[in-house]
């Protein structure tokens, strides 16, 4: 599949946006006030998890059984303060939005919940590159369900199987996949394997800007 009339969604943290230092920062300092030491594991663990899913992940990861709403709250407001302070655009990312604008409906579909996402945005000052924003608690299910691709292809007009979807992280790439998007991976790791029909290193690859339909 190659450029047509269907959109281009993306993902934010860590695809779009350097937030995912923003959250180590935050996941860092959750667990070192456990006694606890955050390492690469813990990261691959958490990447791409909805608010309640990395509570619960948070929940075993921590030894806190039962506490799973309470440390994903906590996460949260850690990282609101860090994205407070300002998240850069990616290699890439304000060049793809500026030459992708008008030619196609374009899209952000976040697991992050609607707040945390419009942060970002606006201090990123990207409010404005999208036609739909959607965050993680404006659906039924999150990712890795469909549910926030297929709202997003719907309010943007276009069939998902005519659509892009890109992604940094496993459980991002499941749901664009879920929903028949065709999918570009730009892991936040390296070592992460993701199931995508294209895996690039950044959003400035020519790869996947001829995915794109930009060359």
């Amino acid at each position: 599949m190659s450029a047509g009339s269907g959109a281009v969604v993306f993902d934010c943290d860590g695809l779009l946006l350097d937030t995912e230092r923003c959250w180590t920062r935050a996941e860092t300092e959750l667990f070192q006030s456990f006694g606890r030491v955050f390492g690469r594991e813990d990261k691959r663990a958490l990447i791409g998890t909805s608010r309640e899913a990395g509570g619960r992940v948070l929940e075993r990861l921590l030894g806190q059984p039962g506490r799973a709403r309470e440390l994903g709250d906590a996460l949260y407001e850690l990282v609101f303060a860090e994205v407070g302070r300002g998240a850069s655009p990616l290699p890439g990312a304000v060049e793809l939005l500026r030459e992708l604008r008008g030619r196609r409906p374009l899209g952000v579909a976040s697991n992050s919940p609607r707040a945390l996402l419009a942060a970002a945005l606006e201090g990123a000052g990207l409010t404005d590159a999208f036609d739909v924003t959607l965050g993680g608690d404006e659906v039924r299910e999150p990712k890795p369900a469909p549910d926030i691709y297929l709202l997003a292809c719907e309010l943007l007009g276009a069939e998902p199987s005519a659509s892009i979807g890109l992604e940094d992280s496993p459980i991002g790439a499941a749901a664009a996949r879920a929903a028949g998007l065709f999918v570009i991976g730009i892991p936040t790791l390296p070592e992460l394997t993701i199931d995508a029909d294209l895996v690039a290193g950044s959003l400035a690859e020519s790869s996947v800007r001829k995915q794109l339909g930009l060359s």
